[in-house]
């Protein structure tokens, strides 16, 4: 049996990893259970890529790779916390740092000239956006509100903003030649090798764009692509709508995920509110290595250095002083919502606009009424029949609604987001075609300089394993369970034929008499959702990867005030168990915080939740009874938990991570020395759990006294390990305590 595997991953949950973390490998070390961990940060897969050009001290191991194949078999036991899907600011970011720090990296280079600069950028470009869950990912997701979280949530319902039926605030989409509208897809009846290529209108050569695209009999395969003359004209519209209707304008994307296509988008956005100003300078800019696609943040970083640069300042003010109010990130700093392309993500950010109100900050620091600018028109539609709903009857009540849990299709890196290997911002007029080794052309879009073409890929034995799961968790619940599928887009076609045909296989999903389960569009579901949501009544969304990874903030923001809290357990394909804790959407604020005056709310509420389900997979795996022992009292030491209202507070004086990681300890010991299934476990955690109690006043009073100064962490991306470990460990007498167990 592998151990478990704790993963080292980036900003606050980072941080509070080395306060848990010694919590857990005590308190497992006394039930023979092991804890490893392994370095999946941004930076530690940067270090990995270039071991020829480091030390062997400086040298680490690609943890990624080995995690990915440990995925694949029984074994596996994974706790993953948050990490950062890497956007070119933050890659650029974390490689500057690690190059102060003495690691002797190169420069990511924008405009490759050589074979060694590709090399480089292709090495680098494996660890942007979502590069380790895809690979982490051998099984579906089954991510719901525990009924200790929801219960709390119940009891102590956190602020919702209030709606009104005037209420300007609506969701911008394309209606035509967008990625949903264009969609092809086809499934494979063998396997086969595909290739993508670029005939162009010119009569030139042919263009291979992908050589190779390996594929599986039953696989599905889409592909689609957003017009760039279409884009540019709905997004000059939406800049006015918002000036005349007197909201803010904003635009929510998914440029860490979607790494290649939407920070395109994000430049084409910051195009569209700047026209005058990319009319004049556009070509300055572009000379200098200032691109819109990585936001207008580093762009006005960079004018400095050019000789207009002041004019070029000054026009951009002009545009932003004329144009409708922007959205801001923050407002004190001056950040807007087209600084950075990272820093508004569509599946946290919506959500929040919902809960406050249909609100986002404007230039004032004051909250207004919100154009919500998403150019695909695949999933905006969920977004605008929660505002349409909330519109209608108010904001939701988190002490009476009900939940809805996910089922999402992502194993074995299910794509239908566009996959970053087969997404191409096209140069030359002609026609994209995917044809098969046979040489029939399966898929083909005409296509002009600019447009965004993208295939993805979905295997068959994901889907099958994903609407087995479905029907698992509909049998187990009693909830309905909906597939979240739209007959009018090719791709969600496909699917429904195969969602249909597996649910009347009882070989794979046993006998569905009696379970409620169907299939409704996006729009359609979201509104029996929220209808039933309203009545207190839980209903299952069952979805692919797009929703999957919005459904799971959309629905626990408003829920239960932060997707954080919710377990989120991946079955793996193969029998091992992959367990996440959790968003981590709001780390760098958090990391910002400590930073500025030592104080860190990040809630470990996930890992609590994922360490739990872990050991008790490490006890069914192995036959330590012990770690059935530590699973069992580690749930009921977190009801104690919530029941006390030990997560971090929202000031200063409070506790924060740190001070809530004691409590869980003291609750966890506590109930450990209570039992009666393992006496010598009982024995051992006694004078743990008197100690605790007993020096409760003293260590809250160390953890307590550090507040309010700043904290040196050594670094961002690649924190000092010895720095960081007294920061988060700052209770010499907790610290005794553990090491004495």
């Amino acid at each position: 049996m592998s151990p478990i595997i704790y993963t080292h991953t980036d900003e606050a949950p980072l941080l509070a990893t080395y306060s848990f973390l010694p919590i857990i490998q005590a308190y497992a070390a006394a039930a023979d259970v092991e804890v490893e961990t392994r370095d999946i940060s941004l930076a530690g897969r940067i270090i990995a890529l270039f071991p020829e050009r480091l030390s062997d001290e400086q040298r680490l191991p690609n943890a990624l790779a080995e995690l990915g194949e440990l995925a694949k078999t029984p074994d596996a036991n994974i706790i993953k916390l948050p990490n950062v899907s890497a956007s070119m600011p933050q890659l650029k970011a974390a490689i500057a740092e690690l190059q102060d720090k003495g690691y002797d990296l190169p420069d990511y280079p924008d405009n490759p000239s050589g074979a060694e600069d590709a090399d480089v950028r292709a090495r680098y470009d494996k660890v942007k956006g979502s590069a380790v869950n895809p690979v982490l990912r051998e099984g579906n997701s089954d991510r719901r509100a525990p009924e200790s979280v929801k219960n709390y949530a119940r009891r102590h319902p956190h602020a919702m903003g209030a709606w009104s039926p005037d209420s300007a605030t609506n969701v911008a989409t394309m209606d035509a030649d967008d990625f949903r509208h264009n969609e092809q897809s086809v499934v494979l009846a063998s396997d086969d090798v595909l290739r993508i290529e670029l005939v162009p209108a010119d009569g030139g050569d042919t263009i291979v764009l992908k050589e190779a695209l390996p594929v599986l009999a039953g696989e599905v395969v889409d592909a689609t692509v957003m017009r760039a003359e279409a884009l540019d004209r709905f997004l000059t519209e939406q800049v006015a709508r918002a000036k005349a209707a007197g909201v803010l304008f904003s635009v929510h994307l998914k440029a860490t995920m979607m790494k290649v296509s939407d920070p395109i988008i994000f430049g084409h956005v910051v195009r569209a509110f700047f026209p005058a100003t990319f009319q004049k300078y556009g070509d300055a800019l572009a000379a200098a290595g200032l691109s819109p696609n990585n936001g207008l943040g580093g762009i006005l970083a960079g004018l400095d250095a050019l000789p207009d640069g002041a004019a070029i300042r000054a026009s951009f003010d002009q545009e932003l002083a004329d144009g409708p109010a922007l959205a801001m990130v923050d407002s004190d700093r001056g950040i807007t919502n087209l600084h950075v392309p990272s820093d508004v993500i569509v599946d946290a950010s919506m959500p929040a606009m919902i809960r406050i109100g249909g609100h986002m900050w404007g230039p004032d620091g004051k909250e207004a009424d919100t154009l919500a600018v998403i150019p695909d028109s695949s999933y905006a539609g969920i977004y605008q029949a929660v505002i349409d709903d909330c519109r209608a009857h108010g904001a939701y009540d988190p002490a009476t609604m009900g939940s809805v849990a996910n089922v999402g299709l992502m194993a074995q890196a299910a794509e239908e987001y566009g996959s970053h290997d087969k997404t191409f911002e096209i140069g030359r007029a002609g026609t994209v075609r995917v044809v098969n080794t046979a040489g029939d052309v399966l898929i083909e879009h005409a296509v002009q300089p600019g447009d965004i073409w993208r295939a993805c890929q979905t295997k068959d034995v994901p889907i099958r394993d994903w609407v087995k799961l479905a029907v698992t968790r509909a049998r187990a619940t009693g909830d309905p369970a909906i597939f979240w599928l739209d007959d009018t887009r090719a791709h969600d076609r496909n699917l429904i034929a195969k969602v249909e045909t597996y649910l009347r296989d009882p070989e794979l999903v046993g006998d569905v008499t009696g379970l409620d389960i169907s299939i409704a569009s996006p729009v359609d579901a979201t509104t029996v959702s929220v209808e039933r949501i309203r009545r207190g009544e839980n209903t299952i969304s069952v979805t692919g990867n797009v929703l999957r990874d919005y459904n799971t903030d959309l629905f626990p923001i408003l829920e239960v005030g932060t997707s954080a809290k919710m377990l989120s357990v991946v079955p793996l394909i193969n029998g091992g168990g992959l367990f996440e804790t959790g968003a981590g959407g709001s780390a760098p604020k958090h990391v910002q915080q400590l930073l500025k005056e030592n104080y860190l709310r990040w809630d470990s509420l996930g890992e609590f939740l994922a360490l739990a389900e872990s050991f008790a997979k490490y006890a069914e795996v192995t036959g330590n009874a012990s770690a059935t022992v530590l699973g069992e009292t580690l749930d009921r030491a977190t009801g104690t938990f919530l029941n006390e209202n030990k997560s971090p507070g929202r000031r200063l004086g409070t506790i924060d991570n740190r001070g809530s990681h004691f409590y869980l300890a003291l609750f966890w010991a506590e109930e450990l020395a209570a039992q009666t299934a393992d006496p010598a476990l009982a024995e051992r955690f006694a004078p743990l759990a008197t100690t605790l109690r007993e020096q409760e006043a003293t260590i809250n009073a160390e953890l307590l006294a550090v507040q309010g100064s700043p904290a040196d962490l050594g670094g961002y991306y690649r924190p000092d390990d010895a720095l960081t470990a007294a920061v988060m460990r700052p209770s010499q007498t907790l610290n005794a305590a553990i090491a004495a167990l």
